[in-house]
């Protein structure tokens, strides 16, 4: 009998919860139809930014010089490895274990340099283009306070996937924000 009235407790708290949460629901859903989403596509804006050039050639020979320092490095392995394959005949087995290691670990020292330039070509990216991103993020943010927007959809990834498949032409018009941010970049 205690547990049949404690079960019926339960349920009347319950009940009663939920009777309580409705309006709070409905208030929520209203405010969610009054929800303005926007959208935006930083990379077109980011490729028409004037110094977008500056900093892709600032890349571009960071990464040529990388690319030649390594380019010597295998060079230089490339020779050590053919002036062993001429003396081979002539060295002790000793020796010749001695060298096959000195150049196996010459060979790692080249595959990790070429890990290690990967990594600072893409910190140095990372690096240049911050403060581009950071322009287009105020800017985004400036256009979406203007327009009463509550948020931002990035258009793609990226790697320029599409993550926003279909818009109306008309919703286009409206909250389609990426012209808006170029000209307050004044691109």
């Amino acid at each position: 009998m205690k547990a049949m009235v404690k079960k019926s407790t339960i349920l009347s708290v319950i009940t009663l919860l939920l009777i309580m949460s409705l309006p709070a629901n409905s208030v929520e859903a209203q405010s969610q139809e009054d929800m303005r989403i926007g959208f935006v596509e930083p990379r077109a804006i980011l490729e028409r930014m004037p110094e977008m050039r500056a900093v892709q050639q600032r890349i571009q020979n960071f990464a040529e010089r990388k690319s030649e320092e390594l380019a010597q490095m295998e060079r230089e392995l490339q020779q050590q490895i053919e002036s062993y394959q001429q003396t081979i005949g002539v060295i002790s087995d000793q020796a010749r274990q001695q060298e096959e290691e000195r150049l196996g670990e010459l060979d790692l020292e080249l595959r990790q340099s070429q890990t290690q330039a990967q990594q600072e070509l893409a910190e140095r990216r990372a690096e240049l283009m911050e403060p581009l991103l950071n322009q287009i993020q105020t800017a985004i943010n400036e256009v979406a306070q203007e327009r009463g927007i509550d948020y931002v959809l990035n258009l793609t990834t990226s790697t320029g996937d599409v993550i926003i498949l279909y818009v109306r032409d008309e919703l286009r018009e409206e909250y389609d924000i990426t012209d808006a941010v170029m000209r307050n970049l004044g691109i």
